[in-house]
């Protein structure tokens, strides 16, 4: 059996959560503060580890099981350049998430670690916060748990 983090179009409720079908909802979590989070084209997040040094936010994110056949239709649905690896959680465990190419996002990409999730991002984008000024930085977890 897989453990995946996800923090993006996987979640409960978003675009691609249905490539889930079968797997085992088990938390919601976040990473431990050594991400950033950019926005790949408004269309999915794409997450990065960096240093220390860096400003590095806690994504908030939710935690799956499945077995191999369910990875094998998450991964087959995955935007391209997307690829599956290790993801230190605030607790201190690691498992396996959906990461991004940082070469790719910097510099070709808007970063939106400052919104402190993805959630929270889409939400303004969508009229539900302030773009100008980084939107309101909670997890955009809302009211019914997502």
């Amino acid at each position: 059996m897989k453990i995946l983090f996800v923090n993006g179009t996987l979640m409960r409720g978003l675009a691609l959560h249905h490539n889930l079908d079968g797997a085992s909802f088990l938390e919601d979590v976040r990473t431990a503060p050594h991400y950033r989070l950019y926005s790949i084209g408004d269309v999915h997040p794409g997450m990065f580890e960096v240093a220390a040094s860096e400003g590095g936010i806690s994504v908030p994110g939710e935690l799956y099981e499945m077995d191999d056949s369910i990875w094998a239709r998450v991964e087959a649905g995955e935007p391209p350049n997307l690829y599956c690896g290790p993801v230190t959680l605030e607790d201190g465990r690691s498992v396996d998430g959906i990461l991004y190419p940082r070469a790719l996002a910097e510099g070709n990409h808007q970063d939106i670690s400052h919104y402190g999730g993805w959630r929270a991002y889409m939400d303004a984008l969508q009229g539900g916060g302030d773009l100008a000024n980084g939107g309101d930085m909670d997890d955009g977890g809302g009211a019914d748990g997502e």
